[in-house]
């Protein structure tokens, strides 16, 4: 069984703005299933096509299956079989040894960005790049379930602001 140890960060978008990094990735990703206690995402980039089912969180760990699929399958299952979905521009960048993924969400979930990383060990040590402002790890709203429901756009409207 493989679990996925994930932490997430809001950012500091002038920072990061000006942060020199690689050119990101289009992802195109749908969700065929979403409850509390799984998911079943289908995923389309530029190169490769995944599905994934992803069990409940505990703590920040959970437990994970991904498998490649081929990216036609992958574009009939988000345009027929998806409840819902959303877009990014996913970013890798390299930080003292550890791979960070940061997103930028497109549509009704722009000026959104999470970076994310993934630990061997929910009590591993790791550093914080500087464009790194704020965990938001166990808050249900930032999880790509959650925003394709709920997106980012309406998150004021409902705060009453």
């Amino acid at each position: 069984m493989k679990f996925e140890i994930e932490r997430k960060y809001l950012l500091n978008k002038d920072k990061w703005a000006n942060y020199e990094k690689p050119s990101g990735d289009f992802y195109r990703q749908g969700y065929i299933l979403k409850d509390p206690a799984k998911t079943v995402r289908v995923r389309l980039t530029n190169s490769n096509a995944y599905i994934t089912i992803k069990g409940s969180v505990k703590g920040i760990s959970r437990v994970e299956y991904e498998y490649e699929i081929p990216q036609a399958d992958a574009k009939e299952l988000l345009d027929h079989f998806c409840s819902s979905e959303l877009s990014k521009i996913r970013y890798k960048i390299l930080f003292e040894g550890k791979v960070w993924e940061v997103d930028e969400f497109q549509g009704d979930n722009e000026g959104l960005i999470i970076a994310e990383i993934e630990l061997e060990s929910e009590d591993e040590k790791y550093n914080l790049p500087d464009w790194v402002i704020e965990d938001v790890t166990g808050d249900v709203r930032y999880y790509n379930s959650q925003l394709t429901e709920y997106p980012y756009k309406n998150w004021e409207k409902s705060k009453g602001l």
